[in-house]
């Protein structure tokens, strides 16, 4: 999937911060405002890290218990030349559908670099992480549900087709951001204005904040300022 988007104005949407994007989405009256964004089960690991951007390389595993037939993940490469077919940047989601999650991680320090090399910017899990300082050390933001020792009986089920992380129902190409707060979708339709409608919340925000911090703030004022914004 070719979002048509420059690099400019992918690397605009990516500075935006999370809440502040999913303020500017929701003006747009394009889907729910409850929707498009995966839930707190999947946290950031890497908080500190600016805001990520990049296209979903969607991957099933398996790892709790040995796969009953086909390859383990060290003898199957091609989800590799899959992930390489994206554009970048990518993002590699990974929907651990183990019977029982939080056992064993595709994603540690050999494979965080593979990551990178393949111009994945982070990683997105409803399962485990580990190696987390070789991660942080190449910048490779991760979004997962916890973290691990092992990569038990990791497995590839399958690669390119819909995965669901955190109640958010991901397909491959999407355009995913990230950063402190979680992760979420952007709608490709409406991707080049979102900038714009950021811009506005910003100002409207920061408007409103100044009054609440300055000497003449009143609750009569406030309203009066939030009636304008809603307006």
């Amino acid at each position: 999937m070719n979002t048509a988007l420059t690099p400019e104005q992918l690397e605009a949407l990516r500075r935006i911060g999370s809440c502040t994007l999913a303020n500017a989405i929701e003006s747009f009256h394009r889907r729910l405002r409850n929707e498009g964004f995966v839930d707190d089960s999947v946290r950031c690991l890497f908080p500190e890290l600016p805001p990520v951007i990049g296209h979903a390389a969607t991957i099933k595993i398996g790892a709790s218990s040995p796969a009953f037939a086909g390859p383990d993940y060290v003898s199957s490469t091609d989800w590799w030349d899959y992930i390489e077919s994206l554009p970048a940047p990518r993002m590699a989601v990974v929907q651990d559908a183990s019977e029982r999650l939080g056992v064993g991680s595709l994603i540690g320090a050999v494979h965080a670099n593979i990551l990178r090399a393949l111009d994945c910017v982070g990683v997105v899990t409803n399962g485990v992480v580990r190696d987390m300082p070789e991660a942080a050390k190449i910048n490779l933001q991760l979004f997962a549900g916890g973290v691990s020792v092992s990569h038990a009986y990791v497995h590839i089920i399958e690669f390119g087709k819909p995965v669901e992380i955190g109640g958010l129902k991901i397909h491959s190409g999407d355009l995913l951001h990230g950063d402190m707060h979680g992760v979420q979708s952007i709608p490709l339709e409406i991707a080049t204005q979102i900038p714009m409608a950021a811009a506005k919340v910003t100002a409207q925000d920061e408007k409103l904040i100044a009054f609440c911090q300055s000497a003449g703030f009143s609750l009569e004022g406030l309203r009066a300022a939030i009636a304008q914004t809603s307006g």
